[in-house]
């Protein structure tokens, strides 16, 4: 019997297992750290083998096949060791992926993916389609696999993470948004490498497949000539351009392919330029499924968006506080600050993954009336702002930083929390440092 060991027991890890054990493997489950409580009964249900706190090497180098949660990097002490090993390691979607013949569209970029897939299965959901969510956002492909939901489309989020272990893997459409710095710590803070992850959505396209995708980004566009790409290009931008199949015209947002769609720009539920890039990539993906033209206006002007993106949370004493958690690079950053329209006080900080702060220099000069940084350890931001002479304020936990956001902001300003950093130094993940600001806010 092939075995099957799978290496962190959190969505993905757990997912893996259940459908491991379901397709008849000798599955073993290990986590480093400990495993919640809710996905112990899970796997305590299923009688599958687990360990938690520590790796046992011998548990685990016997392995036919490991399957790694996204979260692992590539130079964890038991990942090297399984690799000298010679065991093949694939991530959980490529596993998922053996064992169901639903068609996949799938999305990845820098920014705007979660906002995009949501959109994406909004859309489809509305439309009537059998459909499920699952990858980066959602619940783990495997499980939903191994429950037997018998889907006709999947709409997968999908990290450079989870893209770096996927070989065999095909998306139907595979949506590229963007290509802008991110993770370095984890790619030897080399930008090729990341690009390569990336670009790894189009391995395994065929003729019959769309590979959608924004055509004003410079590395995407370098990027597409060292490939020989077989799959339909439909390309996107902002503006009317040769060979867009989308792009925004005169108050009009519109699509060409595979025939004419178009509705009012203002009529769209996303507001902001990032949110047109994302609206065009989901309504072409929408378009080239098949969807109804009525439903899919009907669609792109009723979503709501997303939590922790540019989520209104309440405005207080004439102040408007903004949630932008899941801003955790600084591009994402950007894409907040540029669509600002009053005096900003920017909450930013948190574990900092090799940042480059000069990409917002110029707008926290021209939108930020104040800065509040928020980690464990703001000596980098302090270096690289404080020079610019705008008044800052240094602080280490949610609390403190609400205070000093309510003593700087005046009535007419907003209070964005877009950190362009990760989390884990003071909080549990971005969700987390979401909602304690929420809640510090709508106390106030």
């Amino acid at each position: 019997m092939k075995r099957i060991v799978v290496l962190g027991a959190a969505e993905s890890g757990v997912g893996a297992a259940i459908l491991a054990q379901k397709e008849g493997f000798d599955v073993f489950l290990s986590d480093m750290g400990s495993i919640k409580p809710h996905y112990k009964e899970m796997i305590e249900e299923k009688g599958i083998p687990w360990e938690e706190n520590g790796h046992t090497e011998s548990l685990i180098l016997n392995a036919d096949e490991v399957i790694k949660s996204p979260g692992i990097p590539e130079n964890a002490p038991m990942i090297q060791k399984v690799k000298e090993a010679g065991i093949p390691i694939i991530s959980e979607i490529e596993f998922a992926g053996r064992y169901t013949h639903a068609k996949m569209i799938c999305i990845t970029g820098s920014n705007g993916k979660t906002t995009t897939t949501s959109l994406i299965y909004h859309i489809f959901r509305n439309a009537g389609y059998n459909v499920g969510l699952a990858g980066n956002i959602g619940r783990s492909l495997a499980l939903q696999i191994a429950e037997g939901r018998n889907y006709d489309y999947y709409i997968i989020e999908l990290s450079s993470f989870q893209l770096d272990n996927m070989y065999k893997f095909r998306a139907n459409i595979a949506i590229l948004l963007n290509i802008t710095p991110d993770h370095l710590d984890r790619y030897d803070y080399n930008m090729q490498n990341y690009a390569d992850s990336k670009m790894r959505i189009i391995q395994n396209q065929t003729e019959e497949d769309a590979f959608v995708y924004w055509a004003d980004d410079p590395i995407i566009q370098e990027e597409l000539k060292k490939y020989g790409i077989k799959s339909q290009l439909c390309p996107f931008s902002i503006l009317k351009k040769n060979g867009m199949i989308g792009y925004i015209e005169d108050g009009n947002y519109v699509i060409e392919r595979p025939t004419p769609f178009n509705m009012e720009q203002e009529s769209l539920s996303l507001s902001g330029k990032h949110n047109m890039y994302n609206s065009l990539a989901a309504g072409i993906a929408a378009h080239l499924s098949g969807i109804k033209d009525e439903m899919l206006k009907e669609s792109l002007s009723d979503f709501e968006g997303v939590e922790h993106r540019l989520e209104k949370v309440a405005r207080v004493g004439g102040v408007q506080y903004i949630n932008d958690s899941k801003a955790t690079n600084v591009d994402a950053c950007w894409y907040a600050l540029e669509s600002m329209t009053t005096p900003t006080i920017l909450i930013i900080g948190g574990k900092d993954k090799g940042n480059d702060y000069n990409a917002i220099k110029e707008l926290v000069r021209k939108k930020c009336a104040g800065l509040v940084f928020l980690g464990a350890d703001n000596s980098k931001l302090h270096a690289f702002f404080d020079p610019m002479g705008i008044p800052t304020a240094d602080t280490h936990s949610m609390k403190d930083c609400v205070d000093e956001c309510v003593k700087m902001a005046k009535p007419g300003y907003t209070v964005l929390l877009s950190p362009c950093c990760a989390s884990f130094d003071l909080f549990k993940n971005m969700e987390d440092r979401g909602e304690q600001f929420k809640a510090l806010v709508r106390s106030l």
